[in-house]
């Protein structure tokens, strides 16, 4: 690896690791911070579904909601029709959200691990939309070499997910969470040797769906482990110590597979039953050739 390289390689884990410095410390204070009558606060967790890469660098400048102020719950009961997503609405209108804009690994957000990305007290009221813009800056590493990440041909920089109602947690009055899974295999496209971003987000919260945990042993195996069923799939890359952990699955049966490399042999657990607003632990698994 040449010196320049390395430099750059420090300065982006410097970067990613003061990011989710603040993003902590931003998270500890706003817990105890009073939320002003006709106001509520919000808290977006950005979290990872991996792919085989060594690093996937996104570049994330701002975060805004489109608020209903007219429709005081975030349920998710119909639309009544006369407050759509017309900016010019009295009652519909952007709000930023606190922030610290930089370049976020998402890779080093797999198995369990989150970053607070944004949070504010804004009005109280429905919230229609999530607003994310992007920067330039966006790259990732695969076996030790690094790509710029363009976005794809006709995609904007600005991501909007369109909220039914109903998907936040409120975990105390006027106080509510979201988790953000950007989804890294279906968001980057590899053609004729480049890579592009096409970003695809879902979003969830603990509270309505469960998770899966275990450990595949040994790690010379690189295992791949998928979750599924016929309405769901979650994926998973363990960390050296074999752990893993998918989140975000709703509640139903699932089938564990692991792919394994290296002459080990794949394995299936079928079966497994995921419980909403509880983490299912997986007996370890240990794979053989």
């Amino acid at each position: 690896m040449t010196t320049k390289r390395k430099l750059l390689s420090l300065c982006s884990m410097v970067v990613t690791i003061t990011i989710v410095f603040f993003a902590c410390s931003k998270d500890d204070s706003l817990h105890d911070e009073p939320v002003p009558a006709g106001k509520q606060q919000v808290k977006l967790y950005l979290t990872d579904d991996p792919a085989l890469f060594d690093k996937v660098l996104i570049d994330i400048r701002s975060v805004q909601v489109l608020i209903d102020t007219c429709d005081k719950s975030n349920d998710d009961n119909d639309d009544r029709g006369h407050h759509d997503d017309d900016n010019d609405d009295h009652c519909v209108n952007w709000d930023s959200l606190d922030i610290v804009p930089g370049v976020y690994d998402l890779l080093s957000l797999r198995n369990g691990v989150d970053t607070l990305l944004a949070s504010g007290i804004i009005p109280e009221g429905k919230i229609k939309k999530i607003k994310i813009e992007l920067g330039t800056n966006n790259s990732l590493v695969k076996d030790s070499v690094t790509y710029p990440l363009n976005l794809f041909p006709g995609t904007q920089a600005t991501i909007v997910l369109k909220l039914k109602g109903g998907e936040w947690d409120e975990f105390l009055p006027g106080r509510s969470q979201l988790w953000l899974d950007f989804d890294v295999s279906r968001s980057i496209i590899a053609v004729r040797g480049k890579f592009l971003l096409w970003p695809v987000i879902k979003v969830f919260t603990v509270k309505t769906t469960g998770s899966l945990e275990g450990k595949v042993l040994p790690k010379d195996a690189y295992p791949v482990i998928s979750v599924y069923n016929a309405t769901d799939t979650g994926y998973a890359i363990p960390w050296h110590n074999g752990e893993f952990k998918v989140r975000g699955l709703k509640e139903g049966t699932y089938d564990v597979f692991v792919n394994a490399s290296n002459g080990y042999q794949d394995t299936t657990i079928t079966g497994v039953e995921i419980i909403r607003n509880k983490e299912t632990d997986l007996p370890a698994i240990t794979l053989h050739k």
